[in-house]
């Protein structure tokens, strides 16, 4: 039965400006590391290929040292790479991709669709329908040529695209790019790879949003995977969802209203590790020793996690009639 691992929005050479230099650095890198922890999964797996649905790199000024490393991380499997454009690295005329094959930097076994086209892999006679975006918005549906494309007699039609399933995503998301609920039933397909959502996602039984999988932000909406999907002519396919981020982004909120809520936040903040980025929030009141139990557990789980940002602004200082003593002491 044909495998395929189904990844997207690799948001490769993103720019973390919200912290430190030295907490970004490392999550950025991070973004072309998950690229090779895939290329070893699906090396592992033994899938027939991996399938890429667009936002490969996130900006179309992203360094050459960063081109050549993203491809660099690809080796790990030697079998075919079929990636497309999305919305954050569309194929214009000039762009991140002419750029990458100027530099030589494509390996042979990287496959990337320009244009609207179907990519047919022998190995495992299956026939990819790419519907790259050629500009970063566009109003009608890329995959409409799907329906019509022609592909092998008794190949799997595997359908390649990025962009917001009508009436399925949120009105707020990145990108307009809009895709017909109705493709995998009109243009007979036995799976249809979507990026542009950057959490998993099950559209139907033939259809999903890998997710990103490197975590990028706070929002829960179950990043960090790639998908192993199995499919055969005429079945539904298996998706599993495979875990394979490192980060965890959480945020955070808390309210202190007793002494005791204090030994909570203490004993949350002890239990985050060098994988969190965190957004910690604090609100209510607290004396002078709260306050200071606070900001120690704050100071020390800082030195241990990957990024922490913490707003106090709502957390109101009532000193004790103790604390108030103690300050006129000191002069």
């Amino acid at each position: 039965m044909p495998r395929f691992l189904h990844t997207a929005d690799l948001q490769v050479g993103r720019k973390y400006s919200q912290f430190d230099p030295d907490d970004a650095v490392p999550i950025a890198d991070e973004r072309i590391v998950v690229v090779a922890r895939m290329a070893s999964i699906a090396a592992e797996r033994k899938v027939d290929a991996v399938l890429v649905a667009g936002d490969v790199f996130d900006l179309q000024t992203v360094s050459d040292r960063v081109i050549r490393r993203l491809f660099a991380a690809m080796e790990g499997f030697t079998g075919p790479w079929v990636l497309i454009p999305g919305n954050h690295d569309a194929a214009l005329a000039e762009c991140v991709w002419t750029r990458s094959r100027r530099l030589g930097a494509l390996p042979a076994h990287v496959r990337v669709a320009l244009r609207p086209e179907v990519i047919e892999l022998p190995s495992c006679n299956a026939a990819i329908l790419a519907a790259p975006l050629t500009q970063r918005h566009t109003y009608n549906d890329t995959t409409d040529f799907f329906d019509a494309a022609e592909t092998p007699d008794g190949w799997l039609r595997i359908g390649l695209a990025h962009g917001s399933v009508t009436g399925i995503l949120p009105e707020d998301i990145d990108s307009a790019n809009p895709i017909s609920p109705d493709r995998v039933t009109s243009a007979r397909l036995d799976y249809l790879a979507l990026g542009d959502w950057h959490g998993f996602k099950q559209v139907n039984d033939r259809c999903a949003y890998s997710g990103t999988p490197e975590q990028d932000r706070f929002r829960g909406n179950e990043p960090g995977f790639c998908l192993i999907v199995d499919v055969e002519s005429g079945q539904v396919p298996k998706v599993e969802a495979v875990r394979v981020g490192r980060y965890r982004w959480q945020q955070i909120d808390f309210r202190v209203a007793v002494e005791s809520d204090v030994d909570v936040i203490c004993a949350a903040l002890q239990g985050l590790d060098v994988n969190d980025v965190v957004q910690v929030s604090i609100e209510g009141r607290t004396d002078l020793a709260g306050q200071r139990r606070l900001m120690d557990a704050l100071g020390q789980a800082h030195a241990r996690v990957q990024s922490l940002n913490h707003d106090l602004g709502d957390l109101r200082l009532l000193p004790t009639p103790e604390d108030i003593a103690a300050l006129h002491a000191d002069g």
